[in-house]
Order: C-alpha cells, then sequence, then structure tokens
C-alpha cells in the first residue's frame, strides 16, 4: 500500500502532538493572550510535540491594510517567542506558509451543510458586533478544522468560546473517516481548567479581546510601563469601597484580583486578606506594579526580535519547513481519499 493510502500514525518522537494559533488581527497580543494561551504553551512543550501559528489566513476576514497585517504577523510571532515558545522545541510558523491549510480548508468546506455552518455561533456574535460579514468569516470554523487535522493533532487547546469550532472538527474529521476511510486523528479538547480569564477593563463583564475591546479596556503586552500604569488607574470598579472577589457584584475588582494573583502567584484569598482596609487605588498601584514587572523581561526579548527581522523570518520558516512535512503527508493522503489526481511532480 503507498503512503498515500497509509493511516495516521503517531508521531516520530512519540508525543501526541498538539496545536493552537492566534490572529494577528491587533498591534499587540494582550495580557489576556498571555496569561491564557503563552503561559500554557510554554509548559505544553515539556509533554506534546507542539504546533504553533500565526493564524494570518483567518485575520483576513477582517479588513486590513496589507502592510499592517505584515506587521502584525512579525510581532505576534515575536511575541510567542518572548512569551517562551521555545523554536527548536516547537514548529512555529505562519499559516500563510503552508498552502496545504487552505487547499484542506476547501475539502472540509465541502463536507460541510450550510445549516450547520449557519449555527455556528462565533459568525453570529461577531457580525452582531458589527464585524463584516463576509464569506471567510463565514467558513472560518471549516478553515480552523483544516488546521488542527493536518497535523493528527491528539489536542487542542481550546477557551469556551471556541468549544463548538473544536466539535465541528470533531464532526468534519468522523464524517471524512466514515466517507473515505480512516485518514484523520480525531482531536480532543485541552481544556485548562486553572487558567485565569482576564476581563476587558473598561467593560469587565466582556472578555478582554484584542478585535472587540476598546484601546483603554486592553492591556497590551507592547504597552510601556507608563500606559500600562495608566489604564489600570482608570480600570472600571464600582462605587464600593471593599476589596473582595464577588465577579458577579464586583466584576472590575474581581478581575483586578485575578490579574494581580495570575502574575504574582498569590492566591486570591490571600490578596483578599492583604487589601483589607485598603482601597481600589492601593489596589490598582499594586496590580500596576505586578504587570510593569512581569511583561519587562516579555519586552526586552520581543524588541531584540524585532529589531533582527532577517533572524525572525528565519525562525518561522525554519517552523515552517517543519510543519511542511507533516502537511505534505497529510494531503498526499487525503488528495489519495477523495480522489484527486496526484501531481506529477
Amino acid at each position: 500500500m503507498s503512503d498515500a493510502t497509509t493511516s495516521p500514525t503517531p508521531s516520530p518522537a512519540h508525543q501526541p502532538r498538539i496545536l493552537s494559533g492566534m490572529q494577528p488581527t491587533s498591534d499587540s497580543l494582550h495580557l489576556g493572550n498571555y496569561i491564557g494561551a503563552l503561559v500554557n504553551w510554554v509548559s505544553l512543550q515539556d509533554d506534546f510535540e507542539t504546533y504553533y501559528f500565526v493564524a494570518d489566513l483567518h485575520a483576513l476576514t477582517v479588513p486590513t491594510e496589507p502592510a499592517v497585517l505584515r506587521h502584525r504577523s512579525r510581532v505576534t510571532a515575536a511575541q510567542y517567542v518572548a512569551g517562551g515558545v521555545d523554536p527548536v522545541r516547537s514548529a512555529l510558523f505562519l499559516q500563510s506558509h503552508i498552502g496545504q491549510h487552505a487547499e484542506l480548508g476547501w475539502v472540509m468546506s465541502c463536507l460541510t451543510g450550510f445549516g450547520e455552518a449557519s449555527r455556528m455561533t462565533q459568525f453570529k456574535d461577531k457580525t452582531s458586533k458589527g464585524q463584516t460579514a463576509n464569506v471567510g468569516l463565514f467558513t472560518y470554523p471549516m478553515l480552523m478544522a483544516a488546521d488542527i487535522l493536518m497535523y493528527d493533532a491528539a489536542k487542542v487547546p481550546v477557551g469556551e468560546d471556541q468549544r463548538q469550532h473544536l466539535e465541528i472538527t470533531r464532526d468534519l474529521a468522523e464524517r471524512f473517516n466514515t466517507r473515505f476511510g480512516p485518514t484523520f486523528v480525531v482531536p480532543e479538547p485541552h481544556i485548562l481548567k486553572a487558567t485565569a480569564k482576564i476581563m476587558d477593563l473598561s467593560d469587565p463583564t466582556s472578555k478582554m479581546s484584542g478585535s472587540t475591546s476598546p484601546d483603554a479596556g486592553l492591556l497590551l503586552l507592547s504597552d510601556d510601563p507608563k500606559r500600562l500604569t495608566k489604564k489600570l488607574r482608570s480600570a472600571v470598579t464600582d462605587t464600593e469601597r471593599e476589596i473582595r472577589y464577588d465577579p458577579e457584584r464586583k466584576a472590575g475588582v474581581s478581575n483586578l484580583l485575578v490579574i494581580h494573583s495570575a502574575l504574582s502567584g498569590t492566591a486570591v484569598p490571600d490578596l483578599e486578606t492583604h487589601f483589607e482596609g485598603k482601597g481600589y487605588g492601593d489596589l490598582k498601584a499594586e496590580v500596576a506594579e505586578v504587570v510593569v514587572e512581569a511583561v519587562a523581561p516579555f519586552q526586552t526579548r520581543m524588541a531584540e526580535l524585532l529589531a533582527d527581522p532577517a533572524e525572525l523570518d528565519r525562525i518561522v520558516a525554519s517552523g515552517a519547513e517543519r510543519a511542511r512535512v507533516v502537511a505534505d503527508t497529510t494531503m498526499a493522503r487525503v488528495r489519495d481519499r477523495v480522489g484527486l489526481l496526484a501531481p506529477l511532480v
């Protein structure tokens, strides 16, 4: 039997594969990305064969100037490394550098019913908030499925807002395997329950988001210390004075306690005791100190990488080369299964 018709096999390192990525839709990743994703990505490198990508094709669903997208893609890659992603242990690459993502995305789209795609809640949520309702945004879950299935990822780190997209990925993998024979690994969610959820500083009932939060609500990893401090001092709290963790009644104060705890390692109950009898100004000032101290080494490393774009481009090119080996194998298998003639070259 030819390689094109074999079933997916475990990775050479005998470690399960894990894949994740983020869109370069902002001039910088924010603190929520760092705490909710990057910190966990770093720890996953010990137990998994890791693939981390900059989702620049997904970013095209939001109208962006070409020069801005190129800049943001480089910044995002630099911030992955600055956050601790090791390019030696992990394949770090740009989604667009692996053309097979778009090809497999088309195959997944052809397996998806229109009604099924219409039920994806994120499309409704984003368009209701003013995002352009283009076809790319509508078929986003199919390309996301291709991203995951391309690398036979056994696990996918996902937040609750991405759980529906992983479910359709699993459905498509099973549908393809049933129709064409064993081809894809059906991925499982890797939910990191201990991950802190960082909220918008200006609207602490909403998650901090690079695409929907105003600048005042974001703690960008590229913000200088004065700007970080100013944003935290202006963070929305409430009309009371007591500093306690109560997400329903005191969302803003609770968010500040979570940020402090996530970066300092101090448990929230201990912080409540620490701030007993103190005011919101004390809380904001100390959280600002913790944030500035935590991001300082990150910003130093990020600046070093952005000052040497040739080295940064070499890093993502090396990661793409590693990813392409897997993608070539996967797409040869897919083309054979669906009946596409193999190219002669």
